[in-house]
């Protein structure tokens, strides 16, 4: 996180994963997206800290988990963090949230609430899920990754901030972030955008035991908010809330609208 949002790092357990620690108050946890790193929650984070105590963490393969020798896959994943982090609500944001629901569903003990932002159960449209992305986009991606590693970084970045009503700030945002821990690993990115192309966890989502938030962007056009609702409609305990004018990283442009809606549910 910023020099402005004082953190600590978790000690290192052999896993090579990087944890920040900030706040005061009951633990929070947050998975950020493909190619990004704990540090672009920086401004909820802000907002979080005086009633949280928030760990951010850098995924395997991204930002300072760079070298890390977890497999970015997601029992692996999920294991390696149980192994660290104090039971807790786990807030995933785009491909943070497969790490979140994962964590949810098989470690309730562990994940103790579940929030997912800008996030689903499956990413890609195809036969009973009509507002998924065309999987042809994900695979235009991976190619472009071995072709022009920085300009498909930057191809999805523009993306993620399309159709937000500070699209050009929320770009400047997420373009100032993605390398401000160093590059992603290029093995990290292929895992993560397989990952998005082919995981479908709906089918835990009726059993699943914990709590769970599903907040929306309205604007977003990488997770429909139609999904959002409908995903969220398949969980017992389930909330979704769909924020205006925000695209796919609201706690950039919105982080007030998802600070206080969080903090209104968090148990």
């Amino acid at each position: 996180m910023h020099d402005t949002l004082p953190a600590t790092a978790l000690p290192d357990d052999g896993s090579g994963l990087h944890i920040e620690i900030c706040g005061a108050g009951p633990p929070l946890v947050l998975l950020h997206g493909w190619a990004m790193h704990g540090g672009v929650f920086a401004p909820l984070v802000a907002r979080l800290r005086a009633h949280r105590t928030v760990y951010c963490v850098d995924l395997p393969g991204h930002g300072l988990s760079r070298d890390s020798a977890v497999p970015l896959a997601l029992a692996p994943v999920v294991d390696a963090l149980a192994a660290r982090l104090p039971p807790a609500p786990w807030l995933g944001w785009s491909l943070g949230g497969l790490f979140a629901l994962q964590a949810a569903a098989t470690r309730p003990e562990t994940a103790t609430a579940l929030a997912m932002l800008c996030a689903n159960p499956r990413f890609v449209r195809g036969g009973d899920w009509v507002h998924g992305m065309a999987p042809e986009i994900f695979r235009d991606f991976a190619r472009g990754l071995r072709d022009d590693y920085r300009g498909t970084l930057d191809r999805f970045i523009a993306l993620e901030a399309f159709g937000s009503d500070d699209a050009r700030g929320e770009l400047r945002a997420l373009r100032a972030e993605v390398f401000a821990r160093g590059e992603p690993a290029a093995h990290a990115l292929a895992d993560g955008l397989q990952l998005l192309q082919t995981v479908d966890l709906r089918a835990v989502l009726p059993a699943l035991g914990v709590p769970s938030l599903w907040l929306a962007g309205r604007r977003d056009r990488l997770v429909d908010p139609r999904a959002m609702h409908a995903a969220a409609a398949l969980a017992p305990d389930a909330q979704a809330a769909t924020i205006d004018h925000a695209g796919h990283a609201p706690f950039l442009t919105h982080a007030d609208a998802v600070a206080e809606r969080l903090l209104a549910w968090l148990p």
